[in-house]
């Protein structure tokens, strides 16, 4: 374990063998480091907070401390953070709170640029990208593989389904089924993820059912419970709209359209 003198590392926080922390870093009671976690100068990491192995926290970020909302009366909730995730300059996570799961929890290897904000509560997924500045609101939810783009933000409470991309500067709003590309203020659909789909090893065939589905949804007309309907039928033949069809029954903000 390698702690600068400097650093200010709390006797009720545990840390793995190898953890390293930078001068000047505050790491909390209540704090958890698994192995190969390296925390920079400056980064403030507070409890109950569990990271996994081989995190990195740049300098001045901020992890796992209270969330903001005015109900929130100092009870004990905690953030929860999975492997291989690099925090950037200035993030900030926060806790959950007793209103919700009580917890905040990110999967693995995610990549949260820098001043990305991520509030209490937000469910993240694996391999999620955040660029410069996103903010997520209370109680979002995001799928794996999402990118959400520079100086976006995300209303509290909405979904954003797996492969889904938010464009930089987008408003969300309502709830991004998977799949989807989106953009603007508030955010519309504008296609398929198709690049990113592609690049994580979907076939032709795949892609074809997913512009399938999207057509169904945004371009014929079908009411949302018709659309559905159809889509249902899709999963027949191409079983990854499947995924489009068990996000829709769960949207309480209704999905962009």
């Amino acid at each position: 374990m390698t702690i600068d003198p400097r650093a200010v590392v709390s006797d009720e926080a545990e840390l793995a063998a190898d953890v390293v922390v930078g001068p000047y870093a505050v790491i909390g009671a209540g704090v958890r480091l698994g192995a190969g976690c390296r925390i920079g100068p400056h980064a403030v990491i507070n409890g109950p907070t569990t990271m996994g192995c081989d995190n990195v926290v740049y300098q001045f970020a901020s992890l796992g401390d209270a969330p903001q909302d005015k109900k929130y009366r100092g009870e004990e909730t905690r953030l929860e953070i999975g492997d291989r995730n690099v925090f950037r300059e200035g993030c900030t996570v926060n806790r959950g709170t007793v209103q919700d799961r009580g917890v905040t929890r990110i999967g693995n290897d995610g990549w949260f640029m820098a001043t990305t904000h991520i509030a209490h509560d937000c469910q993240i997924g694996d391999n999620v990208i955040m660029a410069n500045l996103a903010t997520l609101g209370g109680h979002v939810e995001i799928g794996d593989w999402v990118i959400v783009a520079g100086f976006s933000g995300v209303h509290q409470f909405c979904r954003i389904g797996a492969h889904a991309f938010v464009g930089n500067n987008s408003s969300v709003t309502k709830d991004v089924p998977p799949y989807l590309m989106v953009s603007g203020r508030p955010a519309a659909p504008v296609g398929i993820n198709t690049e990113g789909l592609r690049r994580r090893g979907f076939s032709p065939e795949q892609l074809a059912g997913i512009k399938r589905a999207y057509r169904l949804l945004y371009r014929s007309g079908l009411r949302l419970a018709e659309a559905t309907v159809e889509l249902q039928r899709l999963v027949a033949v191409h079983p990854e709209v499947q995924a489009v069809v068990d996000f829709l029954p769960r949207s309480s903000r209704s999905i962009v359209r």
